[in-house]
């Protein structure tokens, strides 16, 4: 990025990280220093298969975009270059996504997040890396529910179907 940027550029600069900001669920901001160009593409690439924007930012301007929002925590980690991890759609597998690359790459390190407004720490993304997707909390979820809808069938069934057995019975005996 070329260093000097004109004032309509920056304000043009801040306005994009706000959108990313908005539309997010959660953003991660991680070091990168000492990835390869070519790594660092490949990266990319995964994370927007997960759903996550991951952008290289200035630090002043970074901190004008979040200045006064829930990620104004962030600041207090851009005293070094970062990137930011726009998560729009599953958190946990953006963290995934993020930590996994990380294990093959030690230059990348996940200094923090926010979620829901909370920050989280290194050891919080390694926890949500480890949660299962959306979709199979989603599936679990719902075996719960239908779980109890389920065994009340079962339990209703059962007592007609004993009850059905007892008339036949008396039936029989009738007929002997």
């Amino acid at each position: 990025m070329n260093k000097s940027l004109r004032r309509t550029d920056k304000e043009e600069y801040v306005k994009d990280l706000q959108e990313k900001l908005d539309r997010s669920t959660a953003t991660f901001i991680t070091e990168y220093r000492g990835i390869k160009a070519v790594e660092m593409a490949e990266f990319r690439s995964t994370m927007r298969d997960a759903s996550t924007d991951f952008k290289v930012v200035r630090n002043t301007l970074a901190k004008r975009a979040i200045k006064g929002r829930d990620e104004e925590g962030l600041g207090e980690f851009m005293d070094r270059p970062v990137a930011l991890a726009f998560s729009y759609d599953d958190a946990a597998q953006s963290a995934k996504t993020l930590v996994d690359f990380a294990k093959d790459h030690k230059e990348l390190k996940p200094l923090a997040a926010v979620m829901a407004g909370n920050i989280i720490g290194p050891e919080d993304i390694l926890s949500l890396a480890t949660l299962p997707s959306r979709e199979v909390l989603l599936g679990k979820l719902l075996g719960s529910l239908s779980s109890p809808a389920s065994s009340l069938v079962g339990v209703l069934s059962g007592v007609q179907r004993n009850f059905l057995f007892a008339l036949k019975a008396i039936a029989e005996n009738k007929t002997e």
